[in-house]
């Protein structure tokens, strides 16, 4: 049975139009081809920015040319969110590779069409992923981001309880900041 939150989304995504599917490897193609497109909008913008583009575009044309298996290869997977019928958002998570974060999930390229933003859909692929961690067993999201150039995420990052931590993948980058979420 749906919790009360899960039929407050439903009736919430209903009512403004929005909706989210899971990407899978059945998927059909014009399905991950709107994906792959959205992941590389999210990259000309993060390239585009002076303290972002070294810290995640690195990998981003191998993550989107094998969608989804590249996220569900890593414990993970990737939702696709339309408003209406055209595609609007992109988010994905994954498990990390430390031992020591087994019980975690990273939320990775959070991403919504200018035209998009404000309409409740980044927040709704936030919780989609936070159910599934919730379903999964796990007991914390981590995630990184840039507040200066991503400030609209940084804030909705902070209204969802996601609060600052230590960098939990590596040495920290300037400019960048790790957030966690305990479930």
């Amino acid at each position: 049975m749906p919790s009360h939150e899960q039929l407050s989304a439903q009736l919430n995504q209903e009512a403004t139009g929005y909706s989210l599917e899971e990407l899978t490897p059945e998927s059909p193609g014009s399905t991950l081809a709107a994906a792959r497109e959205l992941l590389f909008e999210y990259g000309h913008f993060v390239a585009s920015q002076e303290n972002v583009a070294s810290f995640c575009y690195g990998t981003l044309e191998q993550e989107a040319i094998a969608l989804p298996k590249s996220y569900i290869e890593q414990g993970g997977g990737a939702i696709l969110a339309f408003a209406g019928n055209q595609p609007a958002g992109f988010v994905a998570w994954r498990s990390l590779a430390n031992p020591a974060l087994s019980h975690a999930w990273e939320l990775k390229r959070l991403w919504l069409r200018p035209n998009a933003r404000g309409l409740g859909i980044g927040r709704a692929l936030i919780q989609a992923v936070i159910n599934r961690a919730m379903a999964a067993q796990k007991s914390a999201i981590l995630l990184d981001t840039e507040p200066q150039s991503m400030a609209s995420a940084y804030q909705l990052y902070q209204k969802m309880n996601f609060n600052e931590c230590a960098a939990y993948n590596g040495r920290p980058l300037p400019g960048i900041v790790y957030m966690c979420r305990n479930l």
